[in-house]
């Protein structure tokens, strides 16, 4: 970790954002609402999953992969002058281009003068209706990780990961004092009514639940608005309701469903400590016990 360049807090800025078809106005569109973070005081500023574009994965289309960039590449590159600028740390969710026929779904970190510092690639890669990502990328091979800033640690994980508390706590096990989600996620239109409340309080309760388990911060950051399908079945309507989370799981702001809107808010960086202190989990997990969890499933004998 660090050394600390503040008092311990920290203010952490989430940009939830409608995207486009026009990678260049949502690129302008993503700087602009960073700057009015910063503006905000912000430190720390986060934006939603693949933001340059509209969710591509709802079909799978070879032209989709031109949206693609090396990571670093020029987004990376646009937002390293803006912390540079400002000295803060942003984190940067992108489509990245490793190869020819090999793409992630990364998120790349800058801050301030150190510029970019590195990449985390999404671990866990859904495959469902409209959210075909198998199809356009590899799972992350980089493994969990942390980003130490003069801010705070920041741990990164994307979207689908934020399902599975493992990839919280190997992150949280790294120093992690901030979990970020970028995010894309939202309702089938024609399954809103039916299921949509039930699905929207399991997003928000299992990310709740990885910051008590883990007594850190958790800012969950989507999207909002409606994206139709390419193909013209139906569309998602992005849920939008980013928010950030104590390490006692309480909510300490949320976005509104249906708006484009910066949160900004100060996170002290203390209350790990305490948090930890009261309910001592890391102290009490049985690591000699927990081997199996590297099975596929356990099979009754």
């Amino acid at each position: 970790m660090t050394a600390r360049q503040n008092n311990g807090k920290v203010r952490v800025g989430l940009v939830q954002m409608q995207c486009s078809d026009n990678p260049d106005e949502n690129m302008a569109k993503a700087l602009a609402l960073t700057r009015d973070a910063i503006d905000e005081g912000a430190e720390v500023v986060c934006l939603p999953e693949l933001f340059r574009s509209r969710y591509f994965c709802q079909s799978e289309d070879a032209g989709h992969y031109a949206l693609a960039e090396p990571v670093p590449g020029p987004s990376t590159k646009a937002f390293a002058e803006l912390a540079s600028a400002h000295g803060v740390a942003i984190v940067v969710s992108l489509f990245e281009r490793r190869a020819p026929g090999l793409y992630h779904n990364t998120t790349a970190v800058v801050d301030g003068a150190r510029g970019y510092i590195g990449k985390y690639r999404k671990m866990h890669i859904p495959d469902d209706p409209r959210y075909y990502e198998k199809y356009y990328f590899t799972p992350g091979d980089l493994g969990f990780k942390t980003f130490p800033t003069d801010k705070a640690e920041l741990g990164v994980l994307i979207c689908w990961d934020q399902w599975y508390p493992e990839a919280a706590r190997l992150t949280a096990l790294r120093g992690a004092e901030i979990l970020f989600y970028p995010t894309a996620i939202g309702w089938h239109p024609e399954e809103k009514d039916s299921h949509g409340y039930s699905q929207h309080q399991a997003w928000e309760t299992i990310q709740r639940s990885h910051a008590v388990a883990n007594g850190c911060y958790v800012v969950a950051i989507n999207r909002c608005g409606f994206e139709p399908d390419p193909t013209g079945n139906g569309g998602i309507q992005f849920w939008g309701q980013s928010f950030m989370t104590a390490p006692d799981g309480s909510v300490i702001c949320r976005a509104p469903e249906d708006a484009e809107c910066v949160l900004v808010e100060e996170l002290d960086l203390g209350m790990l400590a305490t948090q930890r202190h009261g309910w001592p989990f890391l102290r009490d997990r049985r690591i000699d016990a927990y081997s199996e969890l590297t099975s596929r499933f356990i099979d009754a004998d």
